[in-house]
């Protein structure tokens, strides 16, 4: 068995033609659909970034232990479970600068090797000590400029003036180094690649010959970065946002393109599975909203794309497949294609069942940022709750690995740690316990502090796909409650997990 992972980030599902998208052509995306599963209600976990991929190397959720973070001595990953006790070999391929920042490490090193393409958003990648910075200021909008040389903005300016050609943008190159790395290796077994690029994460820069079928007149200087927050920005400059998140999906539309080709060439449609997705969605002004973080987690971000192609499994080429599955699931779809092991602290399905036509295995799914609400579906309704003030809630990160994004845990927030008992998961390791404070750089950037909407709601999906009326059934919100109660049980939440929320806790099957 041969596996070819694609993980986009940030790809809006409801954008995409095999979805019903129409703004942006995505041809590519449609000849995949026509070799693979199309899942219909595919979710997220854990949010954003580095908290879904640690779900996706491990099977299990972690938003409701810790926020962003690496991944932990207690971990179990995918791929070296799959080289120990299958002798396959994983290489990644990311131009995802995260996991070179405090709070990514330990996520490349799980596998065997990894190329890692510089240059993507505030990627310290080109060292220029006196930038032109008058001349760059007139290039960028105000809104996305900045010469505080330790920010992401200041160092994608600098990165951009040596990002020309098409030739120079990381995301084609990250193709072109994954199929290179098939070119030499087709002919082994036994392996899998990760081909895994930043884009269409904002900012939104995609070559030329990529905007051009969305130009929207706007002349302007460059602007395809959008805040975190409510829409305020002009028409015609939301427009323009838009755009560039458009133009940056065809480019990914075609690398995709590049890669089947490859497929088509090589015959690996015979022997080589393939699954492209995402990590999570991106709000481009629905509910008037820009981004992720800041909001409720609307169907725009939490219903991802996925597409599984088994060459094993011709029957399910071309179907739609409407069972609930999740980030999750990528970890042990992996290790059940191999034939090894499923850790008994993983807590997901394998998706290949599936594609023979067995239903589920989840009745509904979670899925949140940690310190922010608990969410669930199943399928038909999602039920976003809150606690009753963000601010003054009872919550603690449980880590071995203190660290935020890109810098330790703060003095003031260790200082106050206490040591926690082992969790079920945590194999017998017990764990910090670090009281949330204000004013951390996590809870700033994508906690406690940062969230614009906090009150708990109820939408049904069938009567109101775009989330736009909350609905009003206590029947219906106590039934998911009590499902949520039993999941977050399942994950062995911690018993301030379940106060927060004013749920009653419910002991796991493990305890």
């Amino acid at each position: 068995m041969k596996t070819v992972f694609v993980l986009f980030d940030s790809l809006n599902r409801h954008l995409l033609s095999p979805y019903g998208g129409t703004r942006i052509p995505t041809p590519n995306f449609d000849r995949l659909a026509a070799r693979a599963a199309t899942f219909e209600k595919h979710y997220v976990g854990s949010m954003p970034c580095m908290p879904a991929r640690r779900d996706l190397l491990t099977g299990r959720l972690s938003f409701l232990h810790r926020s962003w973070g690496p991944m932990e001595p207690f971990d179990n990953s995918f791929p070296e479970i799959l080289a120990a006790e299958k002798g396959v070999y994983s290489h990644l391929v990311t131009d995802h600068f995260h996991y070179f920042e405090d709070g990514g490490a330990t996520y490349h090193t799980k596998y065997d090797s990894y190329d890692f393409v510089r240059g993507q958003e505030g990627d310290r990648w080109k060292a220029m000590v006196q930038p032109h910075w008058e001349r760059l200021r007139e290039k960028y909008a105000e809104a996305q400029f900045s010469t505080n040389r330790r920010s992401y903005k200041a160092q994608n300016i600098i990165n951009r003036e040596f990002i020309r050609e098409e030739k120079d943008f990381p995301s084609v190159q990250v193709f072109e180094t994954g199929m290179d790395f098939i070119e030499r290796n087709k002919d082994a077994d036994d392996w899998l690649l990760q081909i895994e690029t930043f884009d269409p994460h904002e900012p939104f820069h995609a070559p030329e010959a990529y905007k051009k079928p969305f130009e929207t007149g706007w002349s302007g200087p460059i602007r395809d970065w959008p805040r975190y927050g409510r829409v305020d920005e002009l028409p015609e400059e939301c427009e323009e946002l838009r755009a560039n998140y458009y133009a940056t999906v065809s480019l990914c539309d075609a690398l995709l393109g590049r890669l089947l080709d490859r497929f088509d060439r090589d015959n690996l449609w015979e022997d080589t599975l393939l699954v492209v997705t995402t990590d999570h969605g991106f709000l481009l002004g629905e509910h008037d909203f820009w981004s992720k973080n800041r909001m409720n987690i609307y169907e725009e971000i939490a219903h991802i794309p996925l597409f599984v192609h088994d060459p094993r499994k011709p029957e399910s080429h071309g179907t739609r497949i409407d069972g609930l599955t999740q980030t999750s699931d990528i970890a042990a779809t992996f290790l059940d294609a191999y034939g090894a092991s499923v850790p008994e602290e993983v807590c997901a399905q394998s998706l290949l069942p599936m594609l023979d036509g067995a239903p589920s295995a989840y009745d509904a799914i979670l899925y949140g940022y940690f310190g922010g609400a608990v969410n669930i579906t199943d399928g038909r309704y999602t039920y976003h709750r809150y606690p009753p003030d963000l601010k003054t809630q009872e919550i603690y990160q449980y880590t071995l690995m203190p660290t935020h994004i890109y810098e330790p845990f703060a003095i003031k927030e260790l200082q106050e740690a206490t040591l926690a008992e082992p969790f079920v998961f945590t194999k017998g390791a017990p764990l910090l316990r670090v009281p949330v404070k204000p004013g951390t750089a996590m809870s700033g950037a994508y906690g406690p502090d940062c969230f614009i909407e906090d009150d708990t709601r109820l939408y049904d999906l069938l009567t109101d796909p775009g989330q736009e009326t909350p609905l009003e059934d206590k029947a219906v919100e106590a039934r998911l409650a009590e499902a949520m109660a039993h999941l977050m049980a399942e994950f062995n939440a911690p018993p301030e997990a379940f106060e927060r929320l004013s749920l009653n806790r419910v002991k796991s099957a493990a305890e």
